[in-house]
């Protein structure tokens, strides 16, 4: 495997069911050898707890950048936690080493160290209980690498018809998303969508569609002018651009399979006009992508599932098909340049 990306995957809420989904990537990756060296950041015994609880016993083995590791092993970069956690039930006191592992992945794809990083769910609310402001990994990421401009997009659907909806604006209150759209941002979201597809996903020239904000895209101002003062004016300014981009359109109608189909990627204003009918079409099998990132970073596209952690029956029913195309798609978007020097795995 010399030359394979070294992918960072983080371990996500330590009392959810991000510990058994590892451990499950950790056995498909002994089990089948895909073209990367894994790299889980989290705490170790953990790791190796929850596996067994699930029946399960990969190999860890502690991770250095320069030593060889044994065929078979999967290396676990240690992250301890401040205390044991329980299945199900959340401890804020851990929700400083959950940031450290995003801090250690992020750090690591900055500095060429990892050619990508992937990330299970971590428990917002959580983190937030502990003191510490925190509205999700995209926020994150982009203020620990000082991007200014970042957006989350959803892969789904299949490879004949791949679904990939961008969201102009996250993780805000539905009351507050009209006043944070402006021409500037969202011009700035399509230039970023554009030059993504382009540059990750290898689209000469990407066709982009753009979601209204109000029903029925307005209704020519009868119900509201956002996309009469905002929108199009935006849509136009990337047209001038060269980009291949429609709209605006009704997200209702937009999103009927032989309307989205036409498109590359859509764009949706807020984070419930988009995600759902990605989740409906795609749930467990989804993955998000932060665009923007000077790096590559995937994840799944589920919460914390803490009910299935909380029990070891429900635990082993988990779902990974979202961590592992999430993974997937981290090899294949990931530089190759930051495995250059990764050891060969023996």
């Amino acid at each position: 495997m010399k030359g394979s990306p070294s992918i960072a995957v983080t371990c996500g809420e330590p009392a959810g069911i991000g510990p058994e989904i590892l451990a499950m990537l950790a056995q498909r990756q002994v089990d089948q050898r895909l073209p990367a060296r894994v790299v889980l950041i989290g705490d170790r015994d953990l790791l190796t707890e929850r596996a067994k609880r699930i029946g399960l016993a990969p190999t860890y083995a502690d991770y250095d950048p320069v030593v060889f590791i044994p065929r078979g092993a999967i290396e676990v970069l240690h992250q301890p936690l401040a205390v044991p956690p329980l299945p199900g039930r959340p401890d804020p006191t851990n929700a400083r080493s959950v940031l450290a592992t995003l801090e250690r992945a992020c750090d690591g794809c900055m500095a060429g160290e990892f050619a990508a990083m992937v990330t299970a769910p971590v428990q917002k609310s959580t983190i937030e209980d502990a003191g510490i402001a925190f509205s999700g990994h995209t926020e994150f990421l982009a203020e620990r690498s000082r991007t200014p401009h970042v957006m989350m997009m959803l892969v789904g659907g299949d490879a004949k018809t791949p679904l990939r909806v961008a969201l102009a604006t996250t993780h805000l209150p539905l009351k507050d998303v009209a006043a944070a759209l402006t021409k500037e941002s969202i011009q700035t979201t399509l230039e970023i969508v554009a030059r993504e597809l382009r540059d990750k996903f290898g689209l000469k020239t990407p066709r982009i569609a753009v979601c209204g904000l109000n029903p029925h895209a307005g209704e020519s101002g009868h119900l509201g002018h956002e996309e009469i003062d905002v929108i199009a004016p935006a849509i136009a300014a990337i047209q001038a651009q060269g980009v291949d981009t429609t709209g605006p359109i009704p997200a209702d109608a937009v999103f009927v399979p032989t309307i989205a189909s036409r498109y590359d990627a859509i764009v949706a204003m807020y984070h419930d006009q988009g995600l759902p009918v990605l989740k409906a079409a795609s749930f467990g099998h989804g993955i998000n992508v932060t665009l923007g990132l000077p790096f590559i970073r995937t994840s799944v596209d589920h919460g914390t599932a803490l009910d299935l952690a909380l029990d070891p029956t429900l635990a082993r029913t988990a779902d990974p098909g979202s961590l592992f195309a999430a993974f997937d798609l981290a090899i294949a978007l990931g530089p190759r340049s930051a495995a250059a020097s990764a050891p060969t795995f023996l």
